[in-house]
This record gives structure tokens, sequence and C-alpha cells, in this order.
């Protein structure tokens, strides 16, 4: 194999230019020559590629975003769309395309390589952990180290006025930010999309903590839990007698340089999955199972079904009395 593609698409995550970085160096010690296509599969519709160098890609392992772009394609679902793009993959005579991104980028080019037989490989470039087929996902680590910087400062303020605060993270379907930035930072209560948590148990932990003499209360909430930050803070208000506060990170969870396990994570996908190609071998994804750099069928990666980890959402209870 003498010529790859390597595209970001979806949200952005920190260690994604480290990926970047290991897919160009990686083919081109390979000798192959590598294309990055700008805006992901909108700029792979549009014919946005570039011809990487070593030097394309200096200076960018300790970036977060991506500097090839990316985008979530909403006309990358129309059939004629997707002919385009793998017409202007064949014009370069491009033999295989590396998507770093997260679910509905996998899909994508797998969907992609079964309609045109395009050899593809997927890499886990995501911060919601949402993949199953993976223990982590490129950039998750350096989200949950964001949210835990975040508590560490809300926790000051709080303690100086006897408030609770309410911390509104990402994750849509998938509460792992949530979850381990509520283990391993000392919150009270983190409600999850996965998880079915009443407000009057909220309420419950919340008043047995005043009681015991807590200064502070810390509720992580998952943007994917039923119960609005808003009606969740009114009724806390109501049933605790206590301030609350209200903190929303949003994108500040997706920017920041990446951490040394989203940088070695990228790393170590980005070189599988060339090595991979040079070997003939294709329509992979790649992933971290056990601390281990593994790959399997991107079709039955795809449909492997996630569940939430109950043994540490059961930390939670039991260390934050």
């Amino acid at each position: 194999m003498k010529r790859i593609a390597v595209l970001t698409s979806g949200g952005d995550s920190p260690g994604m230019n480290a990926a970047l970085r290991a897919v160009v160096r990686c083919g081109i010690a390979y000798d192959m020559e590598v294309y990055a296509v700008h805006s992901g599969y909108e700029g792979l519709i549009d014919n946005k590629f570039e011809r990487m160098s070593r030097r394309s890609v200096a200076d960018i392992l300790h970036r977060g975003g991506t500097i090839i772009k990316t985008a979530r394609s909403a006309r990358f679902h129309n059939p004629e769309n997707r002919k385009i793009a793998y017409d202007n993959l064949k014009k370069l005579k491009i033999e295989a395309l590396v998507v770093i991104g997260g679910n509905g980028s996998l899909a994508g080019a797998n969907l992609l390589s079964e309609e045109t037989g395009i050899p593809v490989m997927g890499l886990p470039g995501t911060i919601d952990n949402d993949l199953a087929y993976t223990d982590y996902t490129i950039g998750f680590d350096t989200a949950v180290n964001t949210v835990l910087d975040a508590i560490s400062k809300i926790r000051d303020t709080s303690s100086s006025h006897d408030r609770s605060t309410v911390l509104e993270v990402m994750g849509r379907h998938c509460g792992d930010i949530a979850l381990y930035a509520g283990i391993a930072g000392g919150a009270e209560v983190v409600l999850l999309p996965e998880v079915e948590m009443p407000l009057n148990e909220v309420v419950d932990t919340v008043n047995e903590g005043i009681a015991s003499g807590k200064l502070h209360n810390i509720i992580i909430r998952a943007e994917g839990y039923p119960v609005s930050s808003a009606e969740l803070i009114k009724t806390l208000k109501k049933e605790t007698g206590q301030d609350v506060k209200l903190v929303v990170l949003s994108y500040l969870q997706r920017g920041g340089s990446p951490t040394f396990r989203d940088r070695m994570l990228a790393t170590d996908c980005g070189m599988m999955a060339v090595e991979l190609l040079s070997q003939g071998i294709t329509n992979r994804a790649i992933g971290e199972v056990n601390g281990q750099i593994v790959h399997m069928d991107l079709a039955k990666a795809l449909k492997a079904k996630r569940t939430l980890r109950d043994e540490l959402f059961h930390e939670i209870s039991v260390l934050s009395k």
C-alpha cells in the first residue's frame, strides 16, 4: 500500500493531533504518500486534500483540537455525496482511508467501505468514551482531568459559602466523564443518563451531608440525565434550604493540551493503523483493552454494546458519605 489518506471527524478531542502525527510519520516511514483531508467528511466531498510531510505535523503533539479541522457532515448521509467522496479518493489513487472520530464517524467509514470497497481504519477519537470495543477513547482522559480541575476550584468557593454546586458536564448518552470525574473528584452525587435516580434520593443525600457537618456538596450531572439542571437546582434549594449554584463546563471539556495518557493512546493507535495497512490488513477498529493496543473488525466493533461499570457507580455511594 503506497498512498493513504487521514481525516478527523465529528467533535474534536484532545489527542487527535497526536494521532494525525503518528499516522503521517509512520506512513512516511513505510514509504507511503500520506494525504490529510481537511474538515472531515465535508472535505472528502469537497476535495480538500493536502499531501503531508514530516514537517506538516511538527509541534502538534501537545496541541488540542485538530490542525486539519473537523466537522459533522449531514451531506455525507446522502449516498450520492458518498459516491463523490469515493471518486475524490480514487482520483488521487488513495488506497485506504484512516478515520479518527467517534461512533458516527467510524460508522460513516464502515458504510463508505461497504458501498465502495475502499479499505478503512478507525481510531477512537471522542471525549465521551462511548465506543464499547475499547476501554478508553482518545480525549477522554484529558476531558476528565479538565472536570477535575474545575471541581477543585468549585470546592474552594463552595466550602467558603456552605453551598451546593451542580456541575454539568458532557455526556448525552454515555455518562463516563461524570462517573470517572465524580469518583476521582469526590463528588457527593453523580447523575448519569444510564441510571435512574429520583430527585428525592439526590435531596436525601445532600441533606444527610449537611446534617453530618459537610461544608459543601458537589453534584455532577451528565447532560443526558433526564432532569434538567434548572429543575434540579430548584428542587435542591427548596428541599435543603441551601444556596445552590450551577456551573456548565460545556466546550471547555473539548479543549486543552492532551494528557500523557491521551498522547500515548493516540500515538499507539495511529501507528498500529498504519502498520496493519502495510501488512494488507484493513477495516479494523483500533483501541485499548486491558492496557494493550488491540484491533478488531470495524463492523463488529460498531455493533459492540456498551454497559455501565456498575462497580464504579457503587463506589460513589460508598465514598461520598
